[in-house]
């Protein structure tokens, strides 16, 4: 079987690349560079040339406050890129398993959202997933798999785990919000989890859809920042403030936590606590 992950420089695509050789399948991992999902062209001919079996799109623009002031891009990246992928796949069979974000939903609940809640996105980068999201499911129902996940972070790239981990060495103290819930989700834990969605998907006829990925908890960031410094060792006080003291471009979802059950149960699948995660990558950021 051939697998093809897109945005393989990101967290996401570098956990997976680091799991390829525990499978037997043939992937392929390409870079923007290499795979710019905004030209429909080079899309086609790539597609055409390999003819994966599965394609894994974890390319996206991420930017989230930057979105506010490049709709246009986040567009093009997030909701065009997705449609380029799909008209590659025009006459086969293959299939897409499309990483969108909890952003898709307007954050002011108190229970954890299920994959059946609508969606109301409060920013350009939320509403152009959510763009995504809909187009996968207006053209190719029936061959796509969905994965919202949350607060993404791993032992590559920039993410808040690692800006913590920077500023607690640098500084004696840090503000951090503490007025918005969410699940954090190591990468290499979804990484897992879409090894086993493909495994499972081979093996029986699971439906296609929306699923929720993330690692079991819900905490709030001034909470996720302290246990950073615990279980880095880092002598650095974290203070809580409301969002109010920390004004972004972008609003953020003051509740987005996903609840995880239709994964696991389709896919059989154990998602950990996220403080387990959580000490897990940074003992691996520890040891590169």
């Amino acid at each position: 079987m051939k697998i093809l992950v897109t945005g393989a420089n990101g967290q996401l695509g570098r956990c997976l690349s680091d799991l390829a050789n525990t499978t037997d399948w043939n992937w392929i991992f390409t870079t923007r560079e290499q795979l710019d999902l905004t030209n429909s062209y080079d899309v086609k001919a790539f597609i055409d040339t390999n003819q994966p079996d599965i394609i894994v799109n974890t390319a996206a623009y991420t930017q989230v406050d930057q979105a506010e002031k490049e709709s246009e891009l986040a567009f093009d990246v997030n909701q065009h890129g997705v449609d380029n992928l799909i008209k590659s796949i025009e006459g086969s069979l293959t299939r897409i398993i499309h990483i969108s974000t909890d952003y898709v939903f307007e954050g002011k609940g108190s229970n954890p959202y299920k994959e059946s809640n609508p969606v109301n996105p409060q920013s350009v980068y939320g509403l152009s997933k959510a763009a995504g999201e809909k187009t996968l499911l207006d053209k190719i129902s029936d061959r796509s798999y969905i994965i919202r996940t949350s607060w993404l972070y791993s032992e590559y790239g920039n993410n808040f785990v690692k800006t913590m981990l920077r500023l607690g060495s640098e500084r004696k103290e840090i503000n951090v919000v503490n007025d918005q819930m969410g699940m954090p989700t190591y990468a290499g834990d979804l990484a897992r989890g879409i090894i086993r969605m493909i495994e499972k998907t081979e093996l029986e006829n699971v439906p296609a859809g929306i699923y929720h990925f993330a690692n079991k908890g819900i905490t709030s960031w001034f909470i996720f920042a302290s246990e950073v410094m615990k279980f880095s060792g880092l002598n650095c006080l974290v203070k809580p403030i409301p969002t109010s003291q920390f004004p972004t471009l972008a609003k953020r979802p003051v509740f987005s936590a996903l609840n995880t059950d239709k994964f696991e149960s389709n896919f059989n699948f154990v998602i950990r606590d996220w403080e387990d995660a959580l000490q897990d990558c940074i003992d691996r950021i520890n040891t590169h």
